[in-house]
Order: structure tokens, then C-alpha cells, then sequence
């Protein structure tokens, strides 16, 4: 969430910002000026009515201490206060309109976003590796999988339906090894802490973070009563809200947070787009990482999330190219963001891997959290940051089609060979699933 004063003074600023986005300002920002315009008169008819009850009073005062008749005053003192109450009344109702205008205006982008459109218009910004070569026509991972015995999403359709995946033996160990590899990747060589969050969380928890209101559609609810729980869409959710209304020391900053969880998205909208294979779940794991910093650091910061996210990559030999979001690309909360796309042979294209933002204060002050900088007494609102490190299934997806073989078996990375205790998946797997 922006800051209100922030908007009010700066509303040029921030509608060219909105345009920079590909947004209209006038449907973002609605009537803003208007509601914040009728919300300080009803704050100053409220003082000065304040102002008038306060001199009555005292004049009743000196009028009871005469011994002389208060009665008109006392009248006016009581009509003076409904007033007061009803100024009050109509101050907190445009605030809460301000404050719902507010919560659906996206962060606004950094100035070193590059402006554009459309996906089309991001920036590449450096690769790493090259592609593998094959003297055979490398195939999708779907195609692989269900040959190798090991992706099976004929039964998780059964199961749940379209967008699930079962994965067997070897794809199944393959999924956890990486999980395994790159949380400790992540503890031991990177300073992370490992954090295991429930994967419900409460409405409070979703706007900290802005997918509520907004983004509803994308998540799965699950009621309970008068409140509602909502299944993860990403560890950020949960690991951000941990310190929800806290004050940290700024002693403490940065503080990098690495969780495991699975994820549950509806993919509302995207019906038609990715139907073949597991690039686009309604259930899928990934290993997230979370910094909270000082606002001074953050782009550091960024830089060096962004690192510990490719380096996955890189022990794994994987190409990969890093993309900068243009402002008509990023999400809703971020105000930077880079995308890592590793190269998928079998589909002949680099696909999104990870994304890794810098959201400044956006989700700090709709989450209140705040930290106090050394030597002042007043808090601020330190900055947030997350990026995937890595989406286990879109990797587990890159090492079959970057690693698969003539005879049709996959080679493993030797750095997950102990985490697999096998350096092969090997073709003509029994595909035997009982």
C-alpha cells in the first residue's frame, strides 16, 4: 500500500507511474481527490466544532461558578457534540473509502524499471551457460515423464482433476532431492534461515502481502465460519506476515528467511495457456526466499537474492538468461523485479524459473511492520523482498529435457547425485504403479 500523504501530495507522480504501468489513472484512482477532499473538511468542521463545545463549556463553567442560569449553553454544548459526532462519522467513512482506493493502487515501479507495455518490452539483462547439444530431437518433459515411468498426470486427474500431477519412484525423489538441495544450498552457503509456515493462512495475511482484495479469483478459499482460510499461493504469504505488527531492531536487518512449501493457485485466466506438462499447476512446490531490509540496502539486497536464486542454477548446468520486468510486465506489489528463465530444449524456449523483487515499503505498511533505526526514537517501515529459489517443479521439469539421453533416460546433475543416491533415471522404467 502507498502512503496516503505520499499519493496526495505527489498525484501527478503517481498517475504518471499508473500510465507507465499501462494504466488508466482515472480507474485506479477513481474520485481520490474528491474523497480526500471531503474527508479533511468533515476533520475540519469536526475540530471547530471542537473549538466551539470547548469555549461553551468553559463558559458554563464561569456561569454555574456566578450562580447565574447555564441552560442555553448547556443546549448548545449537547447540540455541538451530535454535530462533532456526525462530522466524525463522515471523516471515518472517507477514510475508509480512501483507505479501499488505496489498497487497490499497485505499487509504483522503480525508476530503473524499464518502461513498457508488455512482456515484450523486458530487458535482458545477462546469460549464463548455453544450451546443451543433442545429435537427436530433444522431447517435452511430458513426453519424457510418462515414458520414464515417472509423471503421471492421467491419475491426478482422477485424483483432483486437470492441472495435478502424480509423480512416481525416481520423479518422485527427484522433486525432493531438489527441495533438499536447495534449502541447503540456501542455509549453509547463503545465510538463510529455514522456516516451516503453516500453508492456511488468514485474510490478514493475504492483504499483508496484496493478493487480497484484489486477486481473490487467483487463490483457493477455504470457509470457516465467519472467517475465511486460504491455501498458500507462494511461502512469501505466511514467511512476510511473521512479523506482522512487530517492530524489529534495525541491529537485526537484513533477515533472510528460506521456506518449503507447496503452492495452490486457481490459474484463473489461464485456461488454454500451458495445458501440456506441469508448467502451470493449481499445486506445485517451491523453495522461496524472504529478506526484510533497511530501505538504504534493499537494491542490494535485491541484487544479492537475485544471485543466491541463479546460483541453483549454476550448480545445476543449467542456461539460464535474467530479465528485467518493464513496468507494464510486474506484479502488483513490486516495485523492481528480475525474472530468471532457464532454457527448456524439449520445448525450444527459455521459460520463467524464478522471480525476485524488491516490493520497498509496500508490504511493510499494509502489514505494519516496522523497525527502529539506531540512535531515533520514531519507527519506520523497512522493505520486503522475495524470489523463488527455485520452483521445484519448472526444475524438475529444465533436468529432464536438459539432461535426457538418446536411449531416452536422464542423466543427473552431479550435484543432486547424493541427495538422488543415483546419477540416472533410466529408460524403460517398470511402469508399474500399484
Amino acid at each position: 500500500m502507498l502512503d496516503l500523504n505520499f499519493v496526495r501530495d505527489n498525484l501527478t507522480l503517481v498517475e504518471e507511474k499508473l500510465r507507465q504501468r499501462g494504466m488508466n489513472p482515472a480507474e485506479v484512482l477513481k474520485d481520490f481527490a474528491a474523497i480526500d477532499a471531503k474527508r479533511r473538511q468533515a476533520i475540519t468542521a469536526a475540530e471547530t466544532l471542537q473549538a466551539r463545545r470547548n469555549r461553551a463549556s468553559e463558559e458554563i463553567a464561569k456561569l454555574k461558578k456566578a450562580g447565574q442560569d447555564a441552560t442555553p449553553q448547556i443546549h448548545e454544548t449537547k447540540e455541538l457534540r451530535e454535530q462533532i459526532q456526525d462530522s466524525e462519522k463522515k471523516a471515518a467513512e472517507e477514510e475508509a473509502r480512501l483507505r479501499e482506493l488505496l489498497a487497490a493502487i499497485p505499487n509504483l515501479p522503480s525508476d530503473s524499471v524499464p518502461v513498457g507495455t508488455s512482456a515484450d518490452d523486458n530487458v535482458e539483462t545477462r546469460r549464463w551457460g548455453t544450451p546443451p547439444k543433442f545429435d537427436f530431437k530433444p522431447r517435452p518433459h511430458w513426453e519424457l515423464g510418462e515414458e520414464l515411468g515417472v509423471l503421471d498426470l492421467e491419475r491426478a486427474a482422477k485424483l483432483s482433476g486437470a492441472r495435478f500431477a502424480v509423480y512416481w519412484g525416481l520423479g518422485a525423489r527427484l522433486e525432493r532431492a531438489l527441495a533438499n538441495f536447495m534449502l541447503d544450498l540456501h542455509t549453509r552457503e547463503h545465510g538463510y534461515t529455514e522456516v516451516l509456515p503453516p500453508y492456511l493462512v488468514n485474510s490478514e495475511s493475504m492483504y499483508g502481502t496484496g493478493q487480497l482484495p484484489k486477486f481473490a479469483q487467483d487463490l483457493f478459499r477455504v470457509p470457516q465460519g465467519e472467517k475465511d482460510l486460504w491455501l498458500i499461493p507462494t511461502a512469501e504469504v505466511p514467511v512476510t506476515n511473521l512479523y506482522r505488527d512487530e517492530v524489529l531492531d534495525a541491529a537485526r536487518l537484513p533477515i533472510s528467511l528460506t521456506a518449503y512449501t507447496p503452492c495452490f493457485r486457481s490459474e484463473a485466466g489461464s485456461y488454454g495457456k500451458d495445458v501440456r506438462g506441469i508448467i502451470r499447476q493449481h499445486q506445485f512446490q517451491k523453495v522461496e526466499l524472504v529478506k526484510f531490509a533497511r530501505p538504504e540496502t534493499s537494491y542490494e539486497e535485491l541484487e544479492k537474492l537475485t544471485h543466491d536464486a541463479e546460483t541453483v542454477l549454476q550448480k545445476l548446468g543449467l542456461h539460464y538468461r535474467v530479465v528485467g520486468l518493464s513496468t507494464g510486465d510486474m506484479g502488483f506489489s513490486s516495485a523492481k523485479t528480475y525474472d530468471l528463465e532457464v532454457w527448456l530444449p524439449g520445448q525450444n524456449l527459455f521459460r520463467e524459473i524464478s522471480s525476485c523483487s524488491n516490493f520497498e515499503s509496500f508490504q511493510a505498511r499494509r502489514a505494519n511492520i516496522r523497525y527502529r533505526p539506531e540512535g531515533k526514537n520514531k519507527t519506520e517501515f523497512l522493505h520486503t523482498l522475495n524470489g523463488s529459489a527455485l520452483a521445484v517443479g519448472r526444475t524438475w521439469v529444465a533436468i529432464l529435457e536438459n539432461y535426457q539421453q538418446a536411449d531416452g533416460s536422464v542423466r543427473i546433475p552431479e550435484a543432486l547425485q547424493p541427495y538422488m543416491g543415483a546419477d540416472l533415471i533410466p529408460a524403460r522404467v517398470s511402469t508399474s504403479k500399484s
